[in-house]
């Protein structure tokens, strides 16, 4: 059965590979598997039928059957489980692979988003200018703990896992802050992600559709 994500029908990101559908586009490229996107408006996405999927209201979601998912990293653990070649066949490599996405989604995205919310929301408040540089630290901190963890490996725990795909995802966050300038091993960690063929199938199909909107 083919499953159906959803996606934002105009993504503030403007095509730009960051919004959360990305990591569950790419997830399901990576092991070609087809799937059906349907386009949601932040108007429809604070709708009851949007809401019965996903109550936080907002995206993605993943339909296939009788199962309804939201979260990026749920949908993307699920997609690695039911299908072969992103997660390793070893128990404890497996185990391993799965730390790496919860390490990706709740010790080095948090204050990333936190630092986004300042820079994007908070720019006119008082606080603004000495917070900075404080989110900026967080942020570098975990950086350099990630960066001596992976070393000169091309991956986190042997071969290229779901772990890496939901790693790369969200230190593509920083992109364009000049952050991440500091730590070339994670530069070319995240650049290695960004070669990869499924990736790619993945960021252009999500262009695509800022693309159309702009028509």
């Amino acid at each position: 059965m083919t499953p159906t994500i959803t996606a934002f029908a105009n993504s503030p990101d403007r095509g730009q590979g960051q919004a959360r559908d990305m990591r569950v586009r790419w997830a399901l490229e990576e092991i070609g598997q087809p799937y059906d996107v349907r386009l949601v408006s932040f108007g429809e996405m604070k709708q009851p039928p949007h809401l019965a999927l996903h109550p936080f209201g907002q995206i993605p979601t993943y339909e296939e059957g009788n199962l309804a998912l939201f979260e990026s990293g749920a949908i993307v653990l699920h997609v690695a489980q039911r299908h072969p070649g992103r997660l390793p066949e070893d128990a404890n490599a497996r185990a391993r692979a799965i730390m790496w996405i919860f390490a990706a989604l709740n010790t080095v995205e948090p204050p990333i988003i936190e630092w986004e919310q300042a820079v994007y929301f908070e720019r006119d408040r008082p606080w603004y200018q000495a917070r900075l540089p404080l989110l900026e630290k967080r942020i570098r901190g975990r950086l350099e703990q990630l960066s001596r963890r992976l070393g000169e490996a091309d991956w986190l725990d042997g071969a290229f896992s779901a772990g890496d795909l939901m790693m790369v995802t969200v230190l593509r966050r920083l992109e364009g802050s000049g952050i991440l300038d500091g730590y070339p091993s994670l530069r070319a960690y995240v650049a290695r992600g960004e070669a990869r063929p499924a990736y790619r199938r993945a960021f252009e199909a999500q262009l695509a559709v800022f693309t159309a909107s702009q028509g």
